[in-house]
């Protein structure tokens, strides 16, 4: 009996010290969505719930913007770490300092690994976004690698399957003192329903097949 009273008073205290805990030092706190705010401590954010439990710990990769112009649509816009459809916003550098993203999930795993230089949000399971892939084509005289720079227009849902390729792109400039970010040529209208711009022909209606 004795033991049992001992054990019963230390759940008791524990639980009171963990209904205590709070999330200090924050410096920003962004609105709720889908059930989790991103906060911020200096240059790195995390997630709580609704019940102020810290969800997503403190990390540097989630993507935001203070500057950002919150009328855009696409990464430009993007004012806040949030969560659309399960899915937030990362990001890191490649090449020279150039930003590419991708999203995790409501736990924080790495879902989508950053490759994309410009994403809409995902809208009933998919998205549009630029991609960039960097092949390996051989070595030079010097036994240096040679690498070969891709960018495609494509669709994407929110495990990363890319379920078409549109336009390959040109004239990405990957350095820091020429790089543009690209806009993205596909808009998704409808469900089975595209807009693809060409360089030369505009806009161009397309269907297209989504399995569900």
């Amino acid at each position: 009996m004795k033991i049992y009273f001992i054990t019963a008073c230390a759940m008791l205290m524990l639980f009171n010290i963990m209904s205590s805990q709070s999330v200090k030092n924050i410096d920003e706190i962004a609105p709720f969505s889908e059930g989790l705010a991103a906060v911020r401590q200096g240059d790195q954010w995390g997630f709580i719930n609704e019940e102020g439990t810290m969800v997503i710990n403190f990390r540097n990769d989630i993507y935001w913007n203070k500057d950002a112009d919150t009328s855009k649509d696409d990464i430009s816009g993007v004012r806040w770490p949030m969560f659309k459809e399960g899915r937030c916003l990362i990001t890191k550098n490649v090449e020279e300092d150039v930003p590419v993203f991708g999203f995790i999930d409501t736990k924080g795993n790495v879902v989508i690994e950053p490759e994309l230089l410009n994403v809409y949000p995902f809208k009933d399971g998919y998205t549009t976004a630029v991609l960039f892939e960097k092949a390996m084509k051989g070595k030079n005289e010097f036994n240096l690698n040679i690498y070969e720079f891709k960018f495609h227009d494509v669709m994407l849902d929110t495990s990363g399957e890319i379920i078409e390729f549109f336009n390959r792109r040109y004239n990405i400039q990957m350095t820091k003192k020429r790089y543009q970010r690209p806009t993205i040529g596909v808009k998704r209208l409808s469900d089975g329903l595209v807009a693809v711009h060409t360089q030369d022909q505009g806009w161009e209606i397309r269907n297209i097949t989504l399995n569900k």
